[in-house]
């Protein structure tokens, strides 16, 4: 099944967004059957002993969008709906969702599209929908100031310009990002370009080719998702032990015994995950946040912070009858259990070259360092010493000139950094350019920063020249960026 054959479906119109609706959650509750008894937060003190044990269930995953022109744009319509899912079998769960009861559909473009996409807000609260890892103008950002109030839409209009990567839209309100993701608005975003579709690797959406949301949740004694972080869990991120990946706890995948494309995003707001598979096979990591790596790189595990994407391929040509699981060695959860039960219906390979078109400046080129600290003062979350303030311009970054940034992090717990609107590459950690894993040798969003930890970031601003509207910089484990941990910048 080619992406095209899975949903082409034109959002020119109501009908059209109705219509996709009513699939997506058809399809949901059809397959979301959810398997494990509720474990509580790691950081805790609440027990809720009364979930009952669901059946298990298959991966769902969402419909793939990949609408027709319309005098040459490529339109989306996007509902941003309460909702309700079913995590445990008998249980309806209050949710939000993205035309969908949960999560939403992904989105598939190509470089060169012009591409429409219109959010209308049905919830009884504002929000915001950004494209993340997506290279924009600043007011098509969806950030902060870009607010859908209830009843309204909101329309991001923009050429795509940027290398085949695996991107995803969610919330970015200021002070609400984490609830609003946490609840479910969150879906992912393809984009291909000339030199991806000609790679032999496996692209059948579904069967081959496969997107995988993963996060960890809060339920409370009667089913329902709990986001009540106290003020130390705001601190540390909040964290559950109940697994979802696409919206299923613990779920099965029927796959074919040959190669298998998984694009992983790590959608939760605060856990960092160490991703494995349960009999320690190797596997190869193709692509990071914004592009393919030069060659592939094989490994045993892949470590990922919130907003952090990774594509990786695992061979499963002799494989057939057998089942394991990709699991995170952290917590020692399985996470999805691969069932090889079909025999190779496809053909791809793996090439020792993924790509001869990324270009790396030198660092000795830049024109200037800039230096993030992140901390705490005053009880909050703080970058520079100051908390977010959608009123202040902290940076004024000029069009088309090579910068270091150097990010440290200078608290005793965890913390990442994004930056909109553009990709990085990294220089070096902790001072030194070993420290850099192969796999990051790619352009980059979010780059991890441990306890204690320092890294220089390579990066230009291109294309979007905005005085008036500001992109914005912060930690993505979502409680520190609603906290504070984040800033804003104009292109100059």
């Amino acid at each position: 099944m080619e992406r095209r054959e899975f949903i082409k479906q034109g959002f020119g119109s109501l009908a059209g967004m109705i219509l996709v609706t009513n699939v997506l959650e058809a399809y949901s509750t059809g397959a979301m059957a959810a398997i494990n008894t509720y474990l509580l937060s790691d950081n805790s003190n609440k027990s809720h002993p009364g979930i009952p044990h669901p059946a298990p269930g298959e991966l769902f995953i969402p419909p793939l969008i990949d609408p027709n022109k319309i005098n040459g744009v490529r339109n989306f319509a996007l509902n941003i709906q309460e909702s309700s899912h079913t995590f445990f079998e008998g249980i309806s769960t209050k949710t939000y969702g993205i035309s969908s009861s949960y999560l939403g559909p992904t989105l598939y473009m190509r470089r060169g599209d012009d591409i429409a996409i219109t959010y209308t807000n049905t919830l009884a609260e504002p929000t915001t929908m950004h494209g993340h890892g997506m290279h924009v103008p600043a007011a098509m950002d969806g950030g902060p100031h870009q607010i859908i109030q209830p009843g309204r839409s909101w329309r991001a209009s923009y050429r795509v310009n940027q290398k085949a990567c695996t991107n995803w839209y969610h919330p970015h309100l200021m002070g609400k990002t984490a609830e609003h993701v946490y609840k479910g608005l969150a879906g992912l975003i393809y984009i291909e370009d000339e030199e991806s579709i000609r790679l032999d690797l496996p692209n059948k959406y579904a069967v081959n080719d496969i997107p995988l949301v993963i996060q960890d949740r809060v339920f409370d004694t009667s089913g329902q998702l709990d986001y009540s972080p106290t003020t130390t869990q705001i601190r540390q991120g909040y964290m559950g032990n109940t697994f979802l990946v696409n919206g299923v706890i613990s779920p099965y995948f029927n796959a074919e015994a040959s190669l298998l494309r998984m694009r992983i995003l790590n959608g939760s707001n605060a856990r960092v995950y160490r991703f494995s598979f349960s009999d320690q096979r190797d596997f190869h990591i193709i692509a990071g946040d914004n592009s393919f790596l030069p060659k592939p790189v094989r490994v045993r595990e892949v470590r990922l912070s919130p907003g952090e994407r990774v594509e990786i391929v695992v061979d499963l040509k002799g494989d057939l009858g057998n089942s394991f699981s990709l699991m995170d060695l952290s917590s020692g959860e399985n996470l999805l259990t691969l069932r090889v039960n079909k025999r190779a219906n496809s053909s791809a390979s793996l090439l020792k070259q993924l790509t001869f078109t990324l270009k790396f400046p030198h660092f000795a080129n830049a024109v200037r360092t800039r230096r993030f600290d992140l901390g705490m003062a005053n009880m909050h979350m703080t970058i520079n010493g100051k908390r977010m303030d959608l009123n202040r311009i902290d940076e004024y970054v000029p069009l088309n000139e090579l910068e270091i940034w150097e990010i440290r992090n200078t608290m005793n717990m965890n913390h990442n950094f994004h930056i909109h609107a553009t990709h990085f590459t990294i220089i070096e950690r902790n001072g030194s350019s070993a420290n850099v894993s192969p796999h990051e040798s790619a352009y980059k969003d979010v780059i991890f920063m441990p306890p204690n930890s320092t890294v220089k970031l390579l990066v230009k601003m291109t294309d979007y020249r905005d005085r008036n509207n500001a992109y914005m910089y912060h930690c993505h484990i979502l409680e520190h960026e609603d906290d504070g941990m984040m800033g804003q910048f104009v292109v100059t």
